[in-house]
């Protein structure tokens, strides 16, 4: 777990590499489903290469909340510490390499961790961050509009724009396809008067 801050915490790296035999390498196809909503999650996720998205169903429709990409990890974390059914699933938007962790691995790599120093501050920054992430995330879809959520995907996370498909970025936004292309071109006209 947390292969991802290995950079950060060079003096870990043992830790890492003794865990790394038991992590199952997968070559995955676009929309391959690594976790199904309403399963027990028991994996955690590392991607090396592709982009993976996070959404529930809500109607027959599905709803974005998350997409990760490379060097990234998740897993449904409320179902993964708690063992409860996922309330979202997991999957892949293009071909990827995923590496899975089986959650008893995961458990016994914490509690090796948790006797070095550096391991609380990091989980507490990467728990603070992502807590961060995602409060940003709600107090924006209460008050920003779609426009708006729209400019800030393009300012802050470009990529996102680059490399998922449209009607994924409009789940995300919480708009229909062809409002997400109203946007767009309103957008468009806009820069082109300069």
């Amino acid at each position: 777990m947390f292969f991802h801050f290995r950079n950060k915490f060079p003096r870990l790296n043992a830790y890492w590499d003794k865990y790394l035999p038991f992590q199952e390498r997968l070559e995955a196809p676009a929309k391959a489903i690594l976790l199904e909503e309403g399963k027990k999650s028991r994996h955690y996720i590392f991607i090396e290469k592709g982009c993976v998205r996070a959404f529930f169903n809500k109607n027959g429709e599905d709803k974005t909340v998350q997409f990760f990409f490379e060097n990234e990890g998740l897993t449904s974390f409320d179902s993964f510490v708690n063992n409860t059914p996922s309330l979202l699933t997991i999957e892949t938007i293009e071909p990827s390499i995923i590496y899975l962790l089986p959650k008893k691995y995961v458990l016994q790599l914490v509690e090796e961790l948790s006797s070095e120093p550096e391991f609380v501050p990091m989980i507490l920054q990467m728990s603070a961050q992502r807590q961060l992430h995602y409060m940003n995330e709600f107090v924006s879809f209460i008050r920003d509009t779609p426009e708006q959520r729209y400019q800030r995907l393009l300012k802050d996370r470009p990529h996102i724009i680059r490399r998922v498909p449209q009607h994924y970025i409009a789940s995300y936004l919480g708009v229909s396809k062809v409002h997400l292309s109203r946007i767009k071109s309103k957008l468009a006209r806009g820069r082109s008067h300069f």
